[in-house]
Order: C-alpha cells, then sequence, then structure tokens
C-alpha cells in the first residue's frame, strides 16, 4: 500500500526526469557529432522527438494532478468555499468529458499503427510504442481528475477551502 501511495505520488515526476535527461543527453551527443565530426544519427532525432512528445503528455497530468494548468481565476477570489468547489468541479467534468473522447480517437490511431505494422524511420522500432504517449497521458489525465473530484467532492461536503494548487503571480 505504501509502494502504491509513493507511484501515486511521484510516478509523473519521475517520469518527467526520465524523458527530459533522455532528450537533453541526446540532443547534447547529436549537436557534438554535427559539429565537431559533421555526422549525425536519424535516430537521434527521433528519441528527441518522441521524448518531448512523452513529456508534453506527461507533463499535462501532473498538471492536472497539481492544477498547475493556466487559467483565470478573477472570479474564484470572491467567491466562498462551496461556490468555488462547485466550479472547480464543474470544470474537472467538463475536462473529463472531452479526455475520455480524445483517449478514444487516441487510441484509435494507435490500434490503425499496429493493424498495418508502421514503423519509425530511423530506430526502425514500431510506432505504437511512440504514439501510446497521447492516450497514456489521456489515461493519467483522467485518474487525475478523478482524484481531484474525489477532493473536490471531500471539500464541498465539509465546507473546506478547495485545492487551488499554487500561484505563479500574486
Amino acid at each position: 500500500m505504501k509502494m502504491l501511495r509513493r507511484l501515486d505520488r511521484d510516478a509523473e515526476r519521475w517520469l518527467l526526469l526520465t524523458f527530459y535527461v533522455m532528450l537533453v543527453i541526446t540532443m547534447a551527443v547529436e549537436v557534438l557529432r554535427r559539429e565537431i565530426f559533421s555526422y549525425s544519427s536519424i535516430w537521434g532525432e527521433e528519441i528527441v522527438r518522441y521524448s518531448f512528445i512523452y513529456l508534453a503528455w506527461i507533463g499535462a497530468a501532473a498538471a492536472v494532478k497539481e492544477r498547475a494548468h493556466i487559467r483565470i481565476d478573477v472570479i474564484m477570489h470572491y467567491l466562498g468555499p462551496r461556490p468555488k468547489a462547485l466550479l472547480y468541479i464543474f470544470g474537472d467534468l467538463v475536462m473529463m468529458f472531452v479526455a475520455v473522447i480524445a483517449l478514444y480517437w487516441s487510441y484509435e490511431a494507435v490500434h490503425v499503427s499496429a493493424k498495418f505494422g508502421s514503423v519509425t524511420d530511423g530506430l526502425r522500432i514500431s510506432k505504437v510504442w511512440f504514439l501510446m504517449a497521447v492516450p497514456t497521458g489521456f489515461a493519467l489525465i483522467i485518474w487525475r481528475l478523478l482524484q481531484s473530484l474525489r477532493r473536490d467532492f471531500h471539500s464541498l461536503r465539509t465546507g473546506q477551502p478547495v485545492y487551488e494548487g499554487d500561484t505563479l503571480f500574486d
């Protein structure tokens, strides 16, 4: 149980770190190869591109978890805890609706790629592994939205202030 809590708390953080390090190291190696040896590989560009795609989708899920997506929250300063919780619940439900539809359609692209056996140009690996970034991201977003809804319903029921995440500017 303790392991699952830690995974829930830190999964996106570790995945983001892994893909970011992979992206930076590969990019640095490719720049050095290009500038010093006048040679570059086709696989380096692919690793950087697909690492960035995974970074974006896992980062979106992490942002949902921390309520860090860009939002206009001027009206939130004038609301009490209960209306604020209701507004956050409404926003999460709308986002959930969009995420479920997007998950369905993004999986369709993965299915088609698997059906026809498409592979990447440089690495010659099945594109399914890289196309899975989008449905994986949306699945994580849905999971984080469910957690957010649970937290918001608890705040609504108890009258406690709703979790708003950290602010960049005050």
